[in-house]
C-alpha cells in the first residue's frame, strides 16, 4: 500500500451542515408570535394589547409631561397579572377598561382585583386612539384578600 500523493488534489471538503432548516432572516427580524414585526396588519381585537408594550422606560418626555398635568380619574383594579406585567382599571365614570403597565404602578403593592386606584391617563402610541393609566396608586385595599408586595411578602388585609 502506498501513501496518497499529498501534491494530487484530494476530494475538497464537505460543508457542514445542520440538521434542523437553514435560519433565514430578514431585517426587521421577523419570529413567529411576533406582533411587533408582522408583514399584514390584521385589525385590533377588543381587548388586545398594544404592541410594543409602551412603558414608562420608552414613553417620551413629552408623552410624560402630558400627563403628568393632567387630571387624576378614580377606578377599581379589574385585573392584573404580576408575572404578565399588566391589567385592566375599570373606570369609576364608565367606559372601556384602560390598559395598565407594570412599570407604571407606584407605591409597595401588587394591584388585585377589587382595589381602589388613582391614575391619570396617557395617549398609547402609534396612533394615540386608546388610552393608558400612568402613575397609578392603589387608595383603598380589597378587604378580605391577600395582597403582595413587590419583594414577595403577603399580607392579609
Amino acid at each position: 500500500m502506498s501513501d496518497p500523493d499529498p501534491s494530487s488534489p484530494a476530494d475538497p471538503p464537505l460543508p457542514l451542515a445542520s440538521p434542523r432548516t437553514p435560519l433565514q432572516l430578514s431585517f426587521p427580524f421577523l419570529r413567529e408570535g411576533s406582533r411587533v414585526w408582522e408583514r399584514e396588519r390584521k385589525p385590533p381585537q377588543p381587548g388586545e394589547l398594544p404592541s410594543p408594550l409602551p412603558t414608562k422606560r420608552t414613553r417620551t418626555y413629552s408623552a410624560t409631561v402630558r400627563a403628568k398635568s393632567g387630571p387624576v380619574f378614580k377606578g377599581v383594579c379589574k385585573n392584573f397579572s404580576r408575572s404578565q406585567g399588566h391589567g385592566f382599571i375599570r373606570p369609576s365614570r364608565g367606559g372601556e377598561d384602560i390598559f395598565v403597565h407594570i412599570s407604571d404602578i407606584e407605591g409597595e403593592y401588587v394591584p388585585m382585583e377589587g382595589d381602589e386606584v388613582t391614575y391619570k391617563v396617557c395617549p398609547i402610541p402609534p396612533k394615540n386612539q386608546k388610552i393608558q393609566a400612568v402613575e397609578v396608586v392603589i387608595t383603598h385595599l380589597n378587604p378580605g384578600t391577600k395582597h403582595e408586595t413587590w419583594s414577595g411578602q403577603i399580607i392579609s388585609s
